[in-house]
């Protein structure tokens, strides 16, 4: 099998390299920008499977498309946590959501090689999916969300919650009145109901609110830890391979 990594932070690239290692595959080629993509696509074979990240230092890696046809399949690694996801699903396109998880690697894998046999070509219409990441449509988010308080259900509204986030296996809100309330949902459903202006997801476990953020401070292994005016039950840590998004998302 023939891989190759399209992704412009190297320590990201080199991680995803090791875990396909892990499984007893080699990605021979790494690349790291459009126009590196674009030119060697232009004098090399085209391989098998790629592994393409959506934001390159110099722009959409959908702008490789525009320029080479390209037959690879693809599996997509991206943070785009929010909208695109679901045009993605729409394409059956695969996508790994950053940071990459071991377990959601090796479904992508084998799910590439069961559609082998069929050597099914998909049309994908990047303009389309790049048209929702650069200018998403209108969207209505949820303004509100309740916790089962004994008998009776609370309300809160998102100026009230200052994150959420998952514990043993449940799905928390945090309030600005310093409160932890257990609720119905996942942080993956909430990927369609929360305002990605207003909520961003800093890791696996949380989702914050930008307006409950009191102190962002630089951590181990180029990562940020994020204080919140009153969460500090657990600390919250950006991951290296969100830290880019999660700046662009502060500005």
């Amino acid at each position: 099998m023939n891989i190759i990594i399209i992704e412009d932070e190297k320590p990201a690239a080199r991680r995803l390299g090791r875990m396909l290692n892990e499984l007893n595959i080699e990605a021979h080629t790494m690349l790291h920008s459009v126009q590196e993509s674009i030119d060697w696509f232009r004098n090399n074979k085209h391989p098998d499977l790629i592994f393409l990240d959506i934001q390159l230092s110099d722009g959409l890696s959908f702008e490789i498309f525009d320029v080479v046809t390209i037959k690879s399949s693809i599996i997509f690694t991206t943070a785009y946590d929010e909208y695109a996801l679901k045009a993605f699903k729409l394409n059956s396109i695969d996508y790994l959501l950053k940071p990459i998880d071991d377990e959601e690697l090796r479904a992508a894998v084998a799910k590439y090689k069961e559609q082998i046999p069929s050597k099914k070509h998909l049309q994908i219409d990047f303009e389309d999916i790049k048209k929702l990441l650069i200018n998403p449509i209108d969207r209505t988010y949820k303004k509100r969300f309740t916790a089962k308080v004994g008998q009776h259900l609370k309300i809160f509204s998102v100026e009230e919650i200052e994150c959420f986030y998952s514990e043993n296996k449940g799905t928390y809100l945090h309030t600005t009145d310093n409160r932890n309330y257990l609720i119905d949902t996942t942080l993956e459903s909430l990927e369609e109901e929360l305002n990605p202006q207003q909520f961003f997801r800093t890791s696996r476990k949380f989702y914050i609110n930008i307006n409950a953020i009191s102190d962002i401070i630089s951590y181990t292994n180029s990562r940020l830890q994020v204080k919140l005016n009153h969460f500090n039950e657990q600390e919250i840590i950006v991951a290296r391979e969100r830290v880019k998004d999660f700046k662009m998302w502060l500005e």
